[in-house]
């Protein structure tokens, strides 16, 4: 698993219109080649009437599969185009299609590539991008006595609250960067005069905005 990457904030669509030509991106997650085509076949079912459907999607640890779709469009002139902005945003695990309705004017081979890639990057930008870390989740339980100076040092350091269980004493589950868990058990020690008690939990992403 990687320790951090980025991708798409989730499904999301952007709409644009260039030299009368109206181009609507649809971006989505895909963990998956399959997921992927899914994905692709849908916009390509709901858009059947549109001039194009082209597509393109990184997916893999390092980006094993890359596929670019031009659907008709000149050969390396939309597929391609929208492909690269994917890596070069360095977007991983990424699928993107971008539909076409020809609105009388032609582009020319520069303007498609132009045209796609803005598309694409637009699109991007209105859905967003996140950061995913790979964490590690520590429950950490403790006296009520230290809810206030706790959650106030948390505030102010690496580590982040997912979740505070309240029975007889406090339980929180903590974000801890993985690799960093007995740095996080000497500060919380530290903290609470080794009164704080400690159990590891699952190891997940936390997803911050990039």
């Amino acid at each position: 698993m990687l320790s951090t990457y980025y991708t798409i904030k989730g499904y999301g669509t952007h709409e644009i219109m260039i030299q009368k030509s109206k181009f609507i991106t649809y971006v989505n997650r895909a963990e998956t080649e399959e997921e992927a085509q899914t994905f692709i076949q849908s916009i390509k079912k709901k858009h059947h009437d549109a001039t194009h459907n082209c597509s393109a999607y990184l997916i893999g640890k390092n980006d094993e599969i890359q596929k670019a779709n031009d659907d008709g469009e000149p050969s390396g002139t939309a597929g391609i185009p929208m492909l690269e902005v994917l890596k070069k945003r360095q977007l991983k695990n990424t699928v993107v299609v971008v539909t076409r309705y020809f609105g009388g004017i032609k582009l020319g081979a520069g303007g498609l590539i132009r045209a796609y890639g803005s598309a694409t990057s637009e699109g991007i930008n209105a859905v967003g991008v996140v950061k995913r870390t790979l964490m590690q989740i520590m429950h950490a339980t403790f006296d009520y006595t230290y809810i206030g100076k706790i959650e106030n040092e948390l505030h102010h350091s690496p580590y982040k609250i997912k979740n505070t269980k309240y029975a007889e004493q406090v339980e929180m589950e903590i974000y801890v960067e993985s690799g960093k868990k007995e740095d996080f058990i000497e500060w919380m020690t530290n903290m609470t005069n080794g009164k704080a008690t400690f159990r590891t939990g699952d190891v997940e992403y936390l997803e911050e905005r990039a």
